[in-house]
């Protein structure tokens, strides 16, 4: 596939001008109603739908329906991180208006993370092509213990990397708004905010480990697989506000998620024995999640809407307006000092009379102000 240095990026100019909307579009923090959600899920949608047809106009219909596969899979799998972004949510009681500026963060750095890891694998595949066999491995025994763990959940208490977190950042039990640092006593603290976005950081590369692999049992060609990464990424935040609730609802979900990447497994096994048909595959994946979807939806009939809840929460809350009074934007607070030091050191008082020591008094308080 002979991808010209334009068309990369054009993609990337797409990407980045499709977040600056959805980043304008949600500058003040508000709560994201369903409607809302299914409104920009349909948008992100039809953008990944559209640039397959691209793809497939331009370079054939092998490389179309590769595309669609790797699309597919990697918009499926993402509906389990949503679940899991759920309980991190549940689990720290973020309030609903401050949710969007945590995914739209997460979003980024998950683009990025995933960009490293394809360009390693699509290097690692190029120079030891059996690395294949071992992610057919990989992808067997992550489906299996998928399918042993169908009912568990993610332990956010017990998690590793909230304990190092912890152990390493102090951190204040209340919401300030979107602010992920305040001053506070002259001490910088983390709100919860920033525990959740390193949270959601963390199993977005740890979802990435599962999902790379998966989508090069497809297709072997980087852009491919970057787009129907990127694409299939940028409506994780639409999608959570649209299924969060729903989470309930999904109870096969995992279970057919665990039979995809069995079946990818599979047909990386087979390379030098038989090689599987890209329809054959896309086919397969669109079956086996349907009959999940399906299954699931009917097994639960009746059933509303309902926000995650998690045991055992701790009691995080939001910030009174004494609190928020009190607390001190970091950065603000240290331009400000740098100002106020560079005003005094372009102006030395010299201490020879009243309006001299008037003006070094009136510059210590605005410091130690």
């Amino acid at each position: 596939m002979d991808v010209p240095l334009w068309l990369w990026f054009a993609v990337l100019g797409v990407i980045i001008a499709m977040l600056a909307i959805d980043l304008f579009a949600h500058r003040k923090a508000h709560v994201i109603g369903v409607r809302e959600a299914a409104v920009w899920s349909i948008i992100w949608v039809s953008l990944g739908v559209a640039f397959g047809g691209y793809i497939w106009w331009e370079y054939g219909a092998e490389l179309g329906q590769q595309y669609y596969a790797g699309y597919l899979i990697e918009k499926s799998l993402a509906v389990d991180n949503v679940f899991v972004w759920a309980i991190i949510f549940a689990f720290f009681g973020v309030p609903r208006e401050l949710q969007h500026r945590v995914l739209f963060l997460g979003v980024i750095g998950a683009l990025v993370f995933r960009a490293i890891f394809i360009a390693l694998g699509a290097v690692l595949i190029d120079q030891f092509s059996w690395i294949l066999y071992i992610f057919a491995a990989f992808l067997l025994y992550t489906g299996y213990v998928m399918i042993r763990k169908r009912n568990e959940h993610m332990d956010v208490e017990n998690s590793k990397v909230l304990k190092l977190f912890r152990r390493f950042v102090p951190m204040t039990d209340a919401y300030h708004g979107q602010k992920f640092l305040i001053r506070k006593a002259g001490i910088i603290v983390a709100t919860p905010l920033l525990a959740v976005l390193v949270l959601v950081e963390v199993t977005d590369i740890i979802f990435a480990v599962d999902s790379i692999p998966a989508i090069f049992g497809v297709t072997s060609e980087p852009f491919i697989v970057f787009t129907a990464n990127a694409f299939a990424i940028l409506g994780l935040r639409a999608m959570y506000f649209l299924l969060a609730d729903l989470m309930h609802r999904f109870i096969y979900l995992k279970l057919g998620l665990a039979f995809v990447l069995i079946w990818v497994g599979i047909k990386m096994l087979l390379l030098d024995v038989y090689k599987i048909p890209t329809s054959v595959s896309l086919g397969v994946v669109a079956l086996i999640i349907t009959i999940s979807i399906v299954t699931s939806l009917r097994a639960t009939r009746g059933e509303g809407r309902h926000a995650v809840e998690v045991e055992n929460a701790p009691p995080f809350r939001i910030a009174t307006e004494a609190e928020l009074a009190e607390a001190e934007p970091v950065w603000r607070r240290a331009s400000r000092r740098a100002a106020v030091i560079a005003d005094s050191s372009s102006s030395p008082v010299q201490g020879d009379g009243p309006s001299d020591q008037g003006a070094a008094t009136e510059r210590g308080n605005r410091i130690e102000s």
